[in-house]
């Protein structure tokens, strides 16, 4: 089940929220206490919340009583704008749910990663083929450092034969950080390995959010 949702904070943020419940295993009747936040990839480059990675990890999650809000960017802002709207997705999420998990594909990996350094309430984030910057000081692996020393949950997703985002910095960071990284044998697209990369998502955030 899904509805509609309007990100307040100035922009025109629009968001779908996938629901558990319709899973048998669940209830249709279950209401969850913890959702994950996932941010889309580029903009321009065509990412969107329907993208296909975004649906298959939101599809792992709800199975596992999870609900999953997918948000679009407002107007493209050079990873600024985007990075404000994913922390008021976060804040729309804090104010409706015990826990809350971040998850962000591509662009919005390197999104993810710098919202959740300012975001010490967060469960849990995940960066599925992140690049290591959006401008000069939009940092993924700064974000790391300040992650780590909080203590916050992190897991790393690459893709080994990834030639289009800079994932090396990240991937290299997070393993000196001692944080958790896992490759899937792939190119940016996980073409064919979308069950594989909903896997590694949902299997690192939902003990963190209370759910098996």
């Amino acid at each position: 089940m899904s509805d509609t949702v309007l990100i307040p904070g100035g922009r025109d943020v629009r968001a779908t929220l996938d629901t558990a419940g319709s899973d048998g295993s669940v209830g249709a009747d279950a209401t969850a206490d913890a959702v994950v936040v996932a941010c889309p990839p580029h903009p321009r480059h065509g990412g969107h919340r329907g993208d296909g990675r975004l649906i298959a990890v939101s599809d792992a999650l709800t199975a596992r009583g999870i609900d999953c809000l997918r948000f679009d960017y407002g107007e493209y802002d050079e990873g600024y704008g985007e990075c404000t709207d994913a922390d008021n997705a976060v804040g729309w999420a804090l104010d409706r749910y015990e826990r809350v998990g971040l998850f962000g594909y591509s662009f919005g990996g390197t999104v993810a990663l710098v919202t959740a350094g300012s975001r010490p309430e967060l469960a849990g984030v995940c960066a599925l083929a992140p690049t290591d910057r959006l401008a000069s000081d939009i940092d993924a692996v700064a974000a790391l450092d300040d992650l780590a020393t909080r203590g916050t949950p992190v897991r790393v997703v690459y893709a080994t034969r990834d030639s289009t985002a800079d994932w090396e910095p990240v991937v290299d960071r997070t393993r000196e950080l001692g944080l958790d990284v896992v490759d899937i044998d792939s190119d940016h697209f996980f073409v064919g390995r979308t069950d594989d990369v909903a896997g590694a998502v949902a299997d690192f955030l939902a003990p963190r959010l209370g759910a098996k």
